[in-house]
């Protein structure tokens, strides 16, 4: 059985260390082959910030495939924003912004839907999901095929809808045709799973929304979450996965499943 561990929204300059510690015993003891995650990493986007946050995932004991959110470009430094505003990203994180993990039985492909020159809102070109796509059509039938990003492509609720990812559509025909079974996001702060569909075909791929992983930043009273999923690469004839919701419960100090969902998989 093979766990990914999905985080989003660290928010690093807001982090509670308590939680930290929690999520960082919760990845030692989950062993994923791979976290994930989405975006909003910093606050602030300053390179302390930043070095916090690499701090964090270099004691996870597990790869880590990040992609950047809206909070990791500079707001208030102009300058910054302007002319270098991966700066601090890249000297962290690295220079892909859109890497890509594959094993025998994962292929995670990461999508930057940032632009320095949006404030909030994201954006998923033409060229970044063909690009995805490609890499999906590729894939063996053993591999869970997630994609990765920061800014949303389907709202459970109204006013969550000026938060979704312009590009959407195309995005959520071409990837689920390609073969996607799971596309992660954040940036909202709600934890959700909801079927993707196009122009009334069958479903064959979810979205899968992550919660505030430790920071203060949390919406609406909800806890500090993550996503763990499981995946088994044997599968049978009707392939899927599990996924687990952890919440971070105060009064334990520490992260606890609170929910769990197969998802059914399609296989073409």
């Amino acid at each position: 059985m093979t766990a990914i561990l999905h985080i989003s929204d660290t928010h690093f300059g807001t982090e509670r260390q308590a939680v930290v510690d929690a999520l960082v015993d919760l990845a030692q003891a989950c062993r994923p082959e791979v976290v994930l995650l989405g975006g909003d990493i910093t606050q602030r986007a300053r390179r302390a910030q930043f070095a916090r946050a690499r701090r964090f995932v270099d004691r996870l004991g597990a790869p880590v495939l990040a992609v950047p959110g809206n909070h990791d470009i500079p707001l208030f430094n102009v300058i910054a924003r302007l002319f270098d505003p991966y700066g601090h990203y890249r000297r962290a994180f690295g220079k892909d912004r859109e890497p890509v993990h594959e094993s025998g039985s994962v292929l995670a492909i990461g999508v930057d839907s940032t632009r320095f020159y949006r404030h909030k809102q994201g954006t998923v070109s033409r060229h970044q999901v063909e690009r995805v796509a490609n890499l999906l059509a590729q894939a063996r039938p053993e591999q869970l095929r997630i994609v990765l990003m920061h800014h949303p492509l389907v709202a459970m609720e109204e006013r969550d809808e000026e938060n979704l990812a312009r590009g959407r559509d195309y995005a959520i025909r071409a990837w689920s045709r390609a073969g996607a079974d799971l596309v992660l996001g954040g940036h909202i702060h709600l934890p959700y799973v909801a079927a993707l569909s196009h122009g009334g075909e069958a479903r064959n791929a979810w979205a899968v929304q992550a919660g505030t992983a430790v920071s203060t930043r949390q919406r609406s009273g909800l806890p500090n979450s993550v996503n763990l999923l499981h995946w088994r690469p044997e599968a049978d004839r009707h392939p899927s996965c599990v996924m687990e919701r952890w919440d971070f419960l105060s009064r334990h100090g520490r992260f606890e499943r609170t929910s769990e969902e197969r998802l059914a998989l399609a296989r073409h």
